[in-house]
């Protein structure tokens, strides 16, 4: 081809057809030019359908983390309102005169309310991976790479905050390790050490004199305050935040 192009620009400069050979070589410039263009929507279309391959595997990874993430933080907060639901009960009896509550009902409290610990841990192995890497730019939609980047320093705030509850825990559960007080007798009333198979104590200590104590009442309120807190003030703003995130993947996935 370009040969039958050189053949005709000798032609016409033999012929000393300048006006001609103007025009033409300004054609066959455009040419170039058009053939240059084409190549290069070519392969920038051939990169755009590989970084959206590439971009739909990290959205499909992303939404399956998250969506079991919600499921993990759904579970925590009803564990976590379980807790402070069961202190607000304990509240109610030490309001009570005179005790009207049994062994056996305040060891079932008290187990509810203090036996689990609270943590999120949520599923973020890919979401690292690709902060580290660099990939988040892969995310062609900003607003999604914003959210992504703000849930990993939120989920900072969070752990912050459930130290804090998991302090008020421990000021509770201190009062059952000296001699004043027995977690024997919570396990064994609650059905605990059956289900551990421990053995039952052959001498059952009262908690129920706890009842009575403004140190436990101080401790109890304060365990119930930061409880309440963690589901208002963080556990609920980050369901929203991981309900907004699991729109973004959804919306870019439905772009296909």
């Amino acid at each position: 081809m370009m040969k039958f192009f050189r053949q005709i620009r000798k032609q016409l400069l033999a012929e000393k057809k300048l006006r001609n050979y103007l025009l033409y070589a300004v054609g066959e410039i455009i040419l170039v030019v058009i053939g240059i263009l084409i190549a290069l929507a070519i392969n920038n279309n051939n990169q755009y359908k590989a970084n959206r391959v590439k971009e739909n595997i990290y959205l499909n990874g992303l939404k399956k983390e998250f969506q079991t993430s919600k499921l993990k933080l759904e579970r925590l907060i009803e564990v976590n309102r379980s807790n402070y639901e069961g202190a607000k009960s304990i509240m109610v009896h030490l309001s009570n005169e005179p005790v009207n509550i049994t062994e056996k009902e305040f060891s079932e409290l008290l187990y509810t309310s203090f036996a689990s610990d609270i943590s999120f841990n949520p599923n973020n192995s890919l979401l690292n991976e690709m902060i580290n890497s660099g990939s988040l730019r892969d995310i062609s939609n900003k607003d999604l790479r914003i959210y992504l980047t703000n849930w990993i320093s939120t989920l900072e705030d969070i752990g912050k905050q459930e130290n804090e509850l998991g302090n008020q825990r421990e000021e509770v559960l201190d009062m059952f390790r000296d001699n004043k007080n027995s977690i024997r007798t919570i396990f064994d009333l609650s059905g605990v050490s059956k289900g551990l198979g421990l053995p039952l104590g052959h001498r059952e200590a009262s908690n129920l004199k706890l009842l009575k104590s403004k140190e436990f009442e101080n401790n109890v309120l304060m365990f119930i305050l930061t409880a309440y807190a963690t589901e208002t003030a963080h556990y609920m703003p980050l369901m929203e935040q991981l309900n907004a995130i699991l729109e973004g993947l959804e919306g870019e996935l439905d772009k296909e």
